[in-house]
């Protein structure tokens, strides 16, 4: 599963330059960077929100330069914004149930439901409407629409934003557990949360890709700090 992406070019100022990405199957990789460093485009060019002005876009063997979102999501994409984008009314079973639909009828679609409730463990909530929940329990719900639909790449923005600390720490294990069946890329802010579930990081700055290894060697690096490590965003 390979995405990539040259420049992308809005009203004269270039917001990616140069990036040239790649993810292996099964791979979890985070991505950070200060403000305005070029994350956000770089995820709404993955996901069609936007087309590069010049470069491709593929994931696995299609190019989908251009492809609009519902296009993308057929071939297998799953996406999560940070604004939780669930059903308030509907239970959490509902909810789930409706992802699963989406991809798989009838019978097959109550299955994987009851199987996404389990694996995430949102059973004990799947009677609950979910406009009751907490915020971390609302995220979860999402996460498990977006497995409903058996993705194999996992695209998610701030996952962990506005949670406890206990709520981060099961995110982190619900996240290593969806990188057993999925690959994912992560956009995130919190350090400690990265450190927990990304074997590498791609760092962003300028609209390029500052550089990518591991999160210690990310940590210890001088010009990562002074760009955004010791900066407060």
């Amino acid at each position: 599963m390979k995405p990539a992406i040259l420049p992308c070019i809005f009203g004269g100022v270039v917001a990616n330059e140069g990036v040239n990405f790649t993810l292996e199957k099964g791979e979890l990789r985070c991505l950070i960077g200060p403000n305005g460093a070029g994350k956000s485009t770089f995820f709404k060019c993955l996901t069609g929100q936007l087309t590069p002005t010049e470069g491709s876009v593929r994931i696995g063997d299609v190019d989908t330069t251009g492809y609009q979102p519902y296009e993308i999501a057929r071939l297998g994409v799953g996406i999560k914004t940070q604004i939780p984008n669930v059903f308030d009314g509907l239970s959490v079973e509902e909810n789930v149930w409706l992802s699963a639909s989406r991809r798989q009828p009838g019978k097959s679609a109550v299955s994987i439901a009851n199987e996404m409730l389990e694996r995430l463990r949102l059973s004990p909530l799947r009677s609950r409407q979910v406009g009751m929940l907490a915020h971390g329990q609302r995220q979860w719900v999402e996460l498990a629409m977006v497995m409903a639909t058996q993705p194999r790449l996992v695209l998610l923005d701030e996952p962990a934003a506005g949670m406890t600390d206990e709520e981060t720490l099961l995110t982190a294990e619900l996240i290593r557990e969806i990188n057993q069946t999925a690959s994912l890329i992560i956009v995130e802010h919190d350090m400690n949360f990265i450190r927990a579930i990304a074997d590498k990081v791609t760092v962003f700055y300028r609209g390029k890709i500052l550089i990518e290894d591991t999160m210690d060697a990310i940590s210890a690096n001088t010009v990562v700090r002074d760009v955004y490590l010791g900066h407060k965003h």
